[in-house]
């Protein structure tokens, strides 16, 4: 069958047995725009309170990597959680405690605390924050692979990892007109008691496929027919599997595997990138405002949107052509990671016009890249998807660690975020030699020792 009937084939079958798994889908995106907007409030912050609390580049740079440190070392025990106890429980208990510790930053200011005392302060909240934000896109993960067919598989991940950028677009500006206009505590107070009653949603309205009462038995038998794992969660509550340790490395003993944790490192480095020095860079390397930052940093992330779902789209469009799901997934990263390096030219004009559209194609490259939690979706053994997930985004989200760090010392060391730019584009081309060199075939991986 050629491609358009193909294509009209799934639009009639999707019509005919219901579309309920995309209302599962856009709630995954609302929270993972609040998500990734409480990880980047100290970002539009972080002038003011760099100039009310006395810190400098390296103190800052050292508070926004506290997220990344505990967000990594979160991974892993958050996947486990997830396998244990299901993305409902955990994901909604995560979503308020990350609400509450968003609200807690903006309260260092009232306690009279001045550098290093209030560079630890924020530190440890930032920390916090991490920590229990750190099964959020495992569980992502772990329901767009309980409820998504295999050929929806990459557009549902990139709307979801896309979630970032619209949290950019819609929440950069809000938050810089919040600093302006009341002060840098209020964006943490705000953007903490929306999570809140986000989470009071979550629990009223999410249930797992086999107890959705909203989904029909069409659509659940055509989910399960095109490879969702929609028994994953009744599977766990009535065989309450034990994970063990040899099957734990097994997760580290596959190149295919390295080769999409690699790429996810990568990904994650442009990220941090992003939503922590980029607002400063924009203020501090040229001379802009902080509102002018605000609404500026919003237009490279609507580029990002754009690349993210139309890399994910993309791959699923190769996969009903026929192409095998690993050359689908690995078409728009590579493309995509090398836009991502653009961004160095930034270095190379005083056109601050120029710099916004080097960094949006980046931005955009990067997007569309952003394809490795399908690619995850598509080989992570079944029965440890939330493990696998966590031991993915803890791989990659040590480039949460590293960039901040290597980025404030830069500036602080040169006075100038040249050799910084360097530093975030060379990641585009480890991306490129990890899917294109060290990668195998993307196959689901089997356990040894399990049927």
């Amino acid at each position: 069958m050629s491609a358009k009937p193909l294509a009209n084939a799934y639009a009639v079958a999707d019509a005919r047995v219901g579309r309920h798994r995309f209302v599962i889908l856009a709630m995954i995106f609302i929270v993972t725009v609040i998500n990734y907007a409480d990880r980047a409030t100290m970002s539009i912050a972080g002038t003011g309170v760099v100039a009310d609390l006395g810190l400098d580049p390296v103190m800052l740079g050292m508070i926004f990597s506290a997220f990344a440190w505990a967000y990594a070392l979160g991974q892993i025990p958050g996947g486990w959680l997830l396998d244990r106890f299901g993305a409902r429980r955990v994901y909604g208990i995560s979503l308020v405690l990350w609400s509450l510790f968003t609200m807690a930053q903006g309260t260092v200011g009232w306690f009279g605390l001045m550098g290093a005392s209030a560079a630890i302060s924020l530190f440890a909240m930032r920390f916090m924050l991490g920590l229990v934000e750190s099964p959020a896109f495992p569980a992502n993960n772990r329901i767009v692979s309980c409820w998504f067919p295999t050929r929806e598989r990459g557009t549902a991940s990139a709307l979801f990892n896309s979630a970032q950028y619209m949290a950019v677009v819609l929440f950069t500006p809000l938050m810089a007109w919040l600093t302006h206009a009341m002060g840098w505590e209020h964006v943490f107070l705000w953007m903490g008691g929306l999570g809140l009653v986000l989470s009071v949603v979550w629990f009223a309205t999410y249930r797992e496929p086999h107890k959705d009462p909203r989904l029909s038995s069409a659509e659940l038998a055509m989910m399960r027919e095109g490879g969702a794992l929609v028994d994953l969660e009744r599977d766990r509550t009535q065989s309450k599997p034990r994970t063990r340790w040899a099957e734990v490395k097994q997760l580290f003993q596959h190149r295919s595997l390295w080769a999409v944790y690699l790429g996810q490192y990568c990904i994650t480095a442009l990220t941090y990138f992003f939503i922590t020095w980029f607002p400063i860079y924009l203020i501090k390397g040229r001379g802009m405002t902080i509102m002018q930052a605000g609404w500026v940093a919003a237009l490279p992330a609507i580029c990002g949107f754009s690349g993210g779902v139309l890399g994910g789209m993309l791959s699923d469009w190769l996969i009903r052509r026929g192409m095998h799901p690993s050359r689908a997934r690995k078409t728009p990263f590579m493309i995509g990671m090398a836009l991502s390096m653009v961004l160095v030219g930034a270095n190379f004009t005083d056109a601050n016009a120029a710099v916004i559209a080097l960094m949006a194609l980046a931005f955009f490259g990067k997007g569309l890249a952003a394809v490795g939690w399908a690619v995850l979706s598509d080989t992570a053994p079944k029965a440890m998807v939330g493990l696998s997930g966590g031991v993915f985004n803890g791989i990659g989200n040590i480039a949460g660690i590293v960039t901040p760090v290597v980025i404030g010392y830069i500036v602080a060391s040169t006075g100038s975020f040249n050799i910084a730019l360097w530093f975030v584009a060379a990641h585009g081309l480890l991306g490129l030699l990890a899917y294109g060199l060290l990668a195998g075939r993307f196959e689901r991986v089997q356990l040894r020792g399990q049927a």
